[in-house]
């Protein structure tokens, strides 16, 4: 192959050099008897040289995938031109055929030599840009040229590149055609719509198993519409329900700051005036205890000055007593006058002792008064506990607010993970979509976040019931498809997928 290679591009090189050193002395001398002048050296290398750069010009627009078909036909009718011209150099193209056939053949091998080189960097260039295309032969032409045209024209319409594809999508349509006949009795017009499909859409280029999936894929399509549609009312529910529950929970925290807050000026004005009531109450009894000490006091002063009163009219009647004993025996009238003056002493004592006891009555009056004083006092105290305990309830109300506020937190969240639940759903069923995956890659995929979701990773927690009643399948098929998707998640789902 290196010596084929090396003796093909040198030979065409000589060819091409040979071809054109002819056609340029050929169109040179033609220039100048058509009068080009000094024009005549240039005209030859206008027109050759003309082919390779148009040539050159399409292969290059091939390799950028910009092709432009109008530079191949300027380029053959530069061809046509110069074996025009060189055949015309003879003389009139009828007096001598010989000379003309001489001078037409010196640009062919020029042409030829180019056109290989641009076939070939053709060809390079589809294969390292991956298609292979190849049309439909000379001898299917020759042998079957209608036939030939309904494939040549499919092959164009539809992008089919191979000819050995075509001719396997002929053959699998011909088999199913046969088959078609044999099941329905010689006429395959009386088959059912989707068996038919192959053969309807065979002007589209499709194989016999892609037109038989067609309406697989249009249910599929349908429901995947069906289950965005659901998936995008679910959302839409759940959001109106998070925007009801952001609602009923704004009102319950502001019912519940305006209930706390009566519920605190309440206790703080129920305290306020237990503490007044108790102060006034207490500065009263305070008032009268001390009322009731001063005039007991007073009492036990006069008490007090009372007894020594009487202690010195005692002392006196002693006095008197003694006085009328050592002069008793001088004068009987004076002792019975001083008898009588001690007894009305002595009744005078007794007298004293009996207010003594009066003022002991009214000492005792007023300790039971401050004892009763007291006793209001303590009154007073349980009434602040009271309110201290009403305030613990007011504490204990706000505490249940908070709670019933915190569980509607908690129901709000609920909803936020549910409605993130459904655009999760959403996005993934919308990828899935766009990489147009078979129903069993999109079940697969459905029960690996279902695993994810709901069994933390683990496919067993799933259970195959849930599974087959989600998806609608048999407890095998459900089976399959926990196994298929816990290979899915051990593979790096949904990370894998995403990248």
């Amino acid at each position: 192959m290196l010596g084929l290679t090396v003796l093909a591009a040198v030979g065409g090189a000589v060819l091409a050099g040979i071809g054109f050193s002819g056609s340029y002395s050929a169109l040179r001398d033609l220039g100048f008897k058509h009068h080009f002048g000094d024009f005549s050296y240039a005209f030859p290398v206008g027109v050759d040289a003309g082919i390779v750069a148009l040539l050159a010009l399409d292969l290059h627009l091939i390799r950028k995938l910009t092709p432009w078909p109008v530079l191949r036909l300027l380029a053959h009718g530069f061809t046509a031109a110069t074996i025009y011209f060189n055949a015309a150099s003879a003389g009139p193209l009828l007096k001598d055929p010989t000379g003309t056939a001489m001078h037409a053949v010196i640009p062919v091998m020029f042409v030829a030599a180019v056109e290989a080189g641009r076939r070939l960097v053709i060809r390079i260039t589809r294969i390292e840009a991956g298609h292979q295309s190849d049309g439909v032969p000379l001898h299917r032409w020759l042998l079957a040229p209608l036939p030939s045209w309904r494939m040549y024209r499919r092959m164009r319409l539809n992008g089919i590149p191979s000819y050995p594809r075509a001719v396997e999508l002929e053959r699998e349509r011909l088999v199913y055609r046969v088959m078609l006949e044999r099941e329905h009795g010689g006429d395959w017009h009386k088959a059912p719509a989707d068996q038919r499909l192959p053969l309807t859409m065979e002007r589209f280029g499709l194989s016999v198993d892609e037109a038989l999936a067609l309406p697989l894929e249009a249910e599929e399509r349908t429901r995947l519409r069906v289950e965005r549609t659901a998936a995008f009312e679910a959302e839409v529910t759940a959001r109106a329900e998070a925007r009801a529950a952001d609602a009923q929970i704004s009102a319950l925290r502001t019912a519940g700051r305006v209930e706390a807050a009566g519920y605190d000026v309440g206790a703080e004005t129920a305290t306020a005036k237990a503490h007044a009531h108790a102060r006034t109450l207490a500065a009263g009894r305070e008032a009268e205890v001390a009322e009731r000490l001063d005039q007991a006091e007073d009492d036990l002063k006069a008490a007090a000055a009372e007894q020594q009163a009487a202690d010195a009219r005692q002392h006196a009647a002693e006095t008197d007593q003694a006085a009328a004993e050592m002069e008793r025996a001088a004068a009987e009238t004076r002792l019975r006058t001083a008898e009588t003056e001690r007894l009305a002493a002595t009744a005078e004592r007794s007298r004293a002792e009996d207010e003594e006891a009066t003022q002991g009555a009214r000492l005792r009056a007023a300790e039971t008064a401050k004892a009763a004083a007291e006793t209001e006092e303590g009154a007073a105290e349980a009434r602040r506990r009271a309110a201290e305990a009403g305030q613990a309830a007011a504490t204990a109300e706000r505490a249940r607010i908070e709670d019933e506020e915190a569980s509607g937190a908690s129901l709000l969240r609920a909803l936020e993970a549910r409605a993130r639940a459904a655009e999760t759903e959403l996005r993934a069923v919308e990828a899935e979509d766009a990489a147009k995956l078979t129903p069993a890659a999109r079940a697969t995929r459905r029960v690996a976040r279902m695993i994810l979701a709901d069994g933390d990773g683990n496919p067993e927690a799933v259970e195959l019931k849930t599974i087959a009643e989600t998806l609608d399948v048999s407890i095998a098929t459900a089976s399959q498809r926990r196994a298929d998707a816990a290979e899915l998640i051990a593979s790096g789902y949904p990370q894998a997928v995403a990248a």
